[in-house]
């Protein structure tokens, strides 16, 4: 059969099919609801695509896929500067790599777990797909916290967790890049250890400095990504970004940029968070503002909430944990994103967004929304970009980063920015185009998750059962 048929309208015995193999993962897998989250939304959004390849079926793709090929723990063991021995877990999860060498950045804060790694991992397999390039899904960490740590115990962590993750790591076999916690300094320090214990540079880790291997537009790739693929999305209505007010969570890397493009693009951003509180800032946060968020969070490592006190007009909200919603979504604006963390979003923030004219949503993050959230955001038919389709930027840019390690040459930021835009039209339109094939169009998230599954899928049938 061919693997480009047309679907049909309705998939038959397929619910039955995705409930028996939730039933199967969560008991092989217990205690993982993050993975489970993760492996649901996607099971759920494939019925129609394998209602028409049963080959998919019968050879156990999902099956195979949901099994990471190697999940790596150690212990990491190092010395604050106390003199005190501290012990932490290193994790890398090694999902699949039927496109290419794993491919997936590592996560430094006390709530990582095999739970999240797995997730996050699996989400990595399908986004690097989109990107077009050869790329494998992968993620790793730890449970340390960089916060509040010197510089000097953040490098002995480091250099310490990197004596062992060396030996599963490679140019090309596994590239990790960052994630939260785990930014220029961090990774420079694990490069370091990586380079002395193999004796060699190469490019097996991503978001370098520019003047040891890294690439240009790095830093900034997955805000600038997610808000290119929102303009995507809103020129399918014939609208720009211009004069839109836009809210923002977290305010880190992808928080910083997604700002920056927003101005950019002749939007206005008004929000910006970290795990304390928000504020909020109805004249916009401009170059100037966003210089100054950028040196407080990168440089001086401190809160939000000195923005309030900085700039005048400008409101701190803390958030109170025993709410159940976020004030930050009920922050009038047409589009939002999220960028901060997981499941920041749930069923009453959705409705608060909408009910506050919210229109747009596209997720830096990797998925921000829960369950609940999406369904609000599908049935009131709003642009939704999930995260393994909107945040894709910034994997798409660590690999255009491989490619230079790999020709020995650096591109003008201009070329590594139109690369970008190009990548992110590009996984716009394939989503949008799945969608309509396997029977419904708009709808993003299950667009994304078949164009990414399909050709993964068609990789591993190719290569046979390994």
């Amino acid at each position: 059969m061919s693997r480009t048929a047309t679907a049909e309208k309705k998939p038959s015995n397929m619910s039955g099919y995705a409930s028996e193999f939730m039933s199967r993962v969560t008991e092989k897998n217990p205690g993982e609801k993050e993975f489970h989250q993760a492996v649901k939304e996607v099971v759920e959004s494939l019925s129609l695509a394998l209602e028409k390849h049963p080959e998919y079926r019968k050879a156990k793709i999902l099956e195979r896929i949901v099994e990471p090929e190697r999940v790596i723990m150690f212990r990491v063991p190092w010395m604050d500067d106390k003199g005190e021995i501290q012990v932490n877990k290193g994790y890398r999860i090694e999902m699949n790599s039927a496109i290419g060498p794993y491919k997936g950045g590592l996560r430094f804060h006390p709530s990582v777990n095999l739970s999240i790694l797995k997730f996050l991992a699996f989400e990595q397999v399908f986004k690097n797909s989109l990107t077009t390039l050869p790329m494998g899904g992968g993620k790793g960490g730890s449970d340390f916290d960089p916060k509040g740590k010197s510089d000097n115990e953040v490098m002995r962590f480091c250099q310490s967790f990197m004596m062992e993750l060396f030996r599963h790591i490679g140019p090309d076999t596994d590239v990790p890049a960052g994630d939260i916690g785990v930014g220029g300094r961090e990774i420079g320090f694990m490069y370091g250890m990586y380079r002395k214990l193999r004796n060699e540079f190469t490019g097996v880790l991503t978001g370098k400095g520019l003047n040891w291997g890294g690439s240009l537009i790095r830093p900034e790739a997955t805000g600038y990504g997610a808000v290119y693929f929102a303009a995507e999305m809103l020129s399918t209505r014939k609208e720009t970004l211009e004069g839109k007010t836009c809210i923002v969570s977290g305010s880190g890397n992808v928080a910083q940029y997604t700002v920056e493009k927003i101005s950019q693009l002749g939007g206005k951003a008004v929000t910006l968070s970290d795990s304390n509180g928000f504020i909020y800032d109805p004249a916009g946060i401009s170059a100037e503002k966003l210089a100054w968020v950028i040196e407080l969070k990168n440089v001086r490592r401190g809160r939000i909430k000195e923005y309030a006190d900085k700039f005048k007009g400008a409101t701190y909200t803390q958030i109170d944990p025993k709410l159940d919603y976020n004030p930050l979504w009920n922050v009038k604006a047409q589009c939002a994103f999220p960028s901060a963390t997981q499941n920041e979003i749930n069923e009453k923030d959705a409705k608060n967004l909408v009910k506050n004219g919210v229109y747009v949503v596209s997720e830096g993050a990797n998925m921000p929304t829960t369950p609940e959230g999406v369904e609000v955001f599908i049935e009131n038919k709003i642009l939704y970009g999930p995260g393994k389709a909107a945040n894709a930027g910034g994997v798409a840019t660590s690999g255009l980063e491989m490619s230079q390690n790999s020709m020995r040459m650096s591109w003008t930021r201009e070329e590594v920015d139109s690369k970008l835009h190009h990548i992110m039209k590009s996984i716009h339109k394939a989503c949008v185009e799945a969608s309509k094939e396997y029977g419904a169009p708009g709808n993003y998230v299950n667009g994304a998750n078949i164009a990414g599954f399909i050709k993964v899928a068609n990789a591993m049938m190719d290569q046979g059962i390994i």
